[in-house]
């Protein structure tokens, strides 16, 4: 049954929408995260610091943090398949393009493919920037990911990719939880608006909300 599920299209957009709400959870919880970097440096290594023992002493240390990571690798990579496939599905049911295009599709709706390349192409950028420190500028300190933070948008470099992916998160989010509540079975004629609207909000707060802490570090609040 699971199989034959994955097979159909239902099934594909089925596992993208459940993963991309997955997924959107994640990014309100660490954009609230994130924001502590206005507290100061003691108030986000706490924080950073408390993100590894959650769960104790039931949970071992760094254990429920590295089963957040399991679950969201499995939600991007089930994400990425399901979108790739349905791409693919896509060009061999129409090889040649539509000769009017189509006028009413929204900005977002056409850049959701190259919105997906660009968001994971960052998440391998920002893992091997301050997770494992790889790329990082300016000497990557274990255990110090204020000064991390800092050190990473003090480059001209850092901000713009950053920044750039975040816009384009925006847009995925904007038009990925319409498309995810229809697949899911709860849009309908009155409810199309509020989603809508919804969508616009998520996107829009998430968007400012990681933006600010570039933000911030270039305008010198956070230093």
């Amino acid at each position: 049954m699971a199989r034959t599920m994955w097979d159909s299209s239902v099934g594909k957009k089925t596992v993208m929408a459940v993963s991309g709400l997955i997924m959107l959870l994640y990014l309100v919880a660490h954009m609230i995260g994130n924001l502590k970097i206005y507290f100061g440096a003691g108030e986000f290594n706490s924080y950073a610091h408390w993100l590894r023992t959650v769960g104790e002493p039931f949970m071992h240390y760094e254990w429920t943090l590295w089963l957040i990571r399991i679950v969201l690798v499995v939600a991007v990579v089930a994400h990425a398949t399901s979108a790739y496939q349905l791409s693919r599905r896509d060009i061999k049911a129409r090889p040649t393009k539509y000769v009017h295009g189509r006028p009413r599709a929204s900005y977002a709706t056409r850049t959701m493919r190259w919105g997906g390349i660009i968001l994971g192409l960052f998440i391998v950028w920002h893992i091997l920037d301050l997770t494992t420190g790889t790329v990082h500028s300016g000497g990557f300190q274990a255990g110090h990911p204020y000064q991390n933070v800092v050190d990473t948008f003090s480059t001209w470099y850092g901000d713009v990719i950053y920044i750039v992916a975040m816009l384009a998160l925006g847009l995925h989010i904007r038009h990925g939880f319409w498309s995810a509540a229809q697949t899911l079975g709860v849009g309908s004629r009155t409810r199309d608006r509020a989603l809508k609207i919804v969508a616009d909000v998520l996107a829009l707060l998430l968007t400012a909300g990681f933006i600010a802490v570039p933000v911030g570090v270039m305008t010198g609040v956070v230093s």
